[in-house]
């Protein structure tokens, strides 16, 4: 079963970082980063694309190797008021 990830792309605020970081990404080929959310028009250069995938190590390979080593995997998951009502009795204990 495939999780969901949250990448996180970040890169100098610079308008040649912007650039390179737009032009690395776009140039992958992956659909993955064609359709990247970018934060750099508001001043938070930061690339954001959410994947499907079976692990965080393989969300964390599709990243081209330049910007790879600054990238932040995130796992999402949501929770239901079943769960959270689980979890806080749980933590009652």
């Amino acid at each position: 079963m495939s999780a969901r990830f949250l990448i996180e792309v970040p890169h100098e605020a610079t308008q040649a970082a912007c650039l390179h970081a737009i032009d690395t990404l776009l140039n992958t080929g992956s659909h993955f980063f064609t359709h990247a959310d970018w934060g750099c028009k508001d001043g938070v250069h930061n690339a954001w694309i959410i994947v499907e995938l079976e692990t965080k190590d393989e969300a964390r390979a599709i990243v081209p190797p330049a910007l790879r080593a600054h990238a932040r995997v995130t796992q999402l998951n949501g929770f239901s008021k079943v769960e959270l009502e689980d979890m806080m009795r749980q933590h009652k204990r």
